[in-house]
């Protein structure tokens, strides 16, 4: 008798598959929470699998589908940057953000100074692309940093580690648009005058709008949440949906008059936390906020794995791992302690900041916009050297983050295992 089995659906599969990822999102992070592996690592080894099989034909390339390949990972990112401005328990203050400010002020424009030179000098790269490459390579992931940000909102994992790994990763994906720009306007000058509308436009307007326009909805959505008055108020729905959006009408409201979207949602995200810092509603905008971020990521994440193992690295030359690891190994750590010089933590938790300056999804969006809107007559090459940074990023800080972190907690007298409950860190807080 012929069994009534026949071959699935496409559709039938997507569901099935869709299935899986939701229920890895869910058990993966508890599974790895003690082990020194990560979630991005896992990600990888599952889209390389995947892609492996003879049956499945779709080629996730970027060079192939560079749109797509810049709206995915925006919406990662401004999904990521709300997440983080949210679980931030630490009020706005200029000297209690110091060690961001060092980072942002230091770290970056040095970091993309001598990436831009490597880039000319080692790997013989026009100073207009070589600038592309380091601004795309400089900044701090807020999406592959997870596992070194703080925890969340009133959890009281926020030592000043994971406080200034979360805070740089918010704010620098901004504040490195304007090299990206920059790099951009040098492939087009063609000699003509650039600096004055460069300067005016893309880093006066576009860093000081999208600061004031991201304060400004941020405190729409504070008030609605927090402050309207009777049951109309967005608290009372219960519903982290609000987070969502506020990111998107942050994020689309400040584009729109040609400022930088990302810095305007983290700035709303800081400013909807502070509206109400202790309300048990920002924990419930986090958690929603964290899930579709994790969602997106692994589904980037299971293509970048499949980029990987269908020839994203083919271009890849001997000097150009050679550049990645002098990145990774030298560069971001040199000019980490450099900026943190004189700054008041312990040795081991300066060492920490300035090696985990984690490369990911930034990177990828930063370098499709570039190639976007310039021609660079060789991508395959430019994405080969990011995709390197990222994989040997992601598997570098993955193995060793677990081990580091938990380390750093028993140095402080915290138990890796136990943490605080809500209502303790919340009770310390007001203490």
């Amino acid at each position: 008798m012929d069994l009534p089995f026949t071959a699935p659906e496409p559709y039938i599969l997507m569901l099935t598959g869709a299935g899986f990822l939701i229920a890895l999102v869910a058990w993966l992070p508890l599974a790895l929470k003690k082990l020194p592996l990560s979630l991005p690592i896992v990600c990888i080894l599952i889209g390389a699998g995947i892609f492996c099989l003879p049956e499945v034909k779709f080629r996730p390339s970027p060079i192939n589908y560079p749109v797509i390949t810049e709206r995915f990972s925006e919406f990662v990112v401004i999904i990521a940057l709300m997440g983080a401005g949210l679980k931030l328990d630490r009020p706005f203050h200029w000297r209690r953000w110091g060690v961001t400010w060092r980072l942002l002020a230091i770290t970056m424009p040095l970091g993309i100074g001598i990436i831009t030179l490597m880039g000319a000098a080692l790997l013989g790269l026009p100073w207009s692309i070589a600038l592309l490459l380091a601004a795309s390579l400089a900044p701090t992931d807020p999406v592959l940093a997870a596992d070194v940000q703080v925890g969340p909102p009133r959890s009281g994992e926020e030592d000043e580690v994971r406080f200034g790994l979360t805070s740089e990763a918010g704010l620098n994906d901004g504040l490195a648009f304007p090299f990206v720009h920059l790099a951009i306007v040098l492939a087009a000058s063609a000699g003509e005058p650039w600096f004055g509308r460069w300067f005016g436009v893309n880093v006066v307007w576009e860093v000081v709008a999208g600061v004031g326009g991201g304060w400004l909805i941020g405190k729409l959505f504070g008030w609605l949440t927090f402050h309207i008055p009777a049951e109309t108020k967005l608290a009372k729905t219960g519903d982290g949906l609000i987070a969502i959006a506020a990111t998107f009408i942050s994020y689309g409201a400040t584009e729109i008059i040609n400022c930088y979207g990302f810095l305007a949602v983290f700035v709303t995200a800081l400013t909807l936390r502070a509206s109400h810092r202790d309300h048990e509603f920002n924990v419930q905008m986090h958690d929603l906020t964290e899930q579709i971020e994790r969602l997106a990521m692994m589904v980037l994440l299971l293509l970048f794995g499949g980029a990987l193992i269908t020839g994203l690295l083919a271009p890849l030359q001997a000097m150009d791992a050679a550049f990645v690891l002098l990145i990774l190994l030298v560069v971001r750590p040199a000019t980490g302690l450099v900026a943190l010089t004189g700054f008041q933590a312990n040795r081991f938790e300066n060492l920490t900041i300035a090696f985990f300056g984690i490369r990911g999804v930034g990177s990828f969006y930063y370098l499709a916009y570039g190639l976007n809107h310039m021609d660079v007559g060789d991508p395959d090459r430019l994405w080969a050297v990011v995709g390197l940074a990222a994989l040997v990023s992601i598997l570098l800080h993955g193995l060793t983050v677990t081990p580091a972190m938990r380390w750093l907690d028993r140095r402080e007298g915290r138990d890796p295992d136990k943490g605080e409950t809500t209502d303790e860190a919340h009770d310390r807080g007001k203490a």
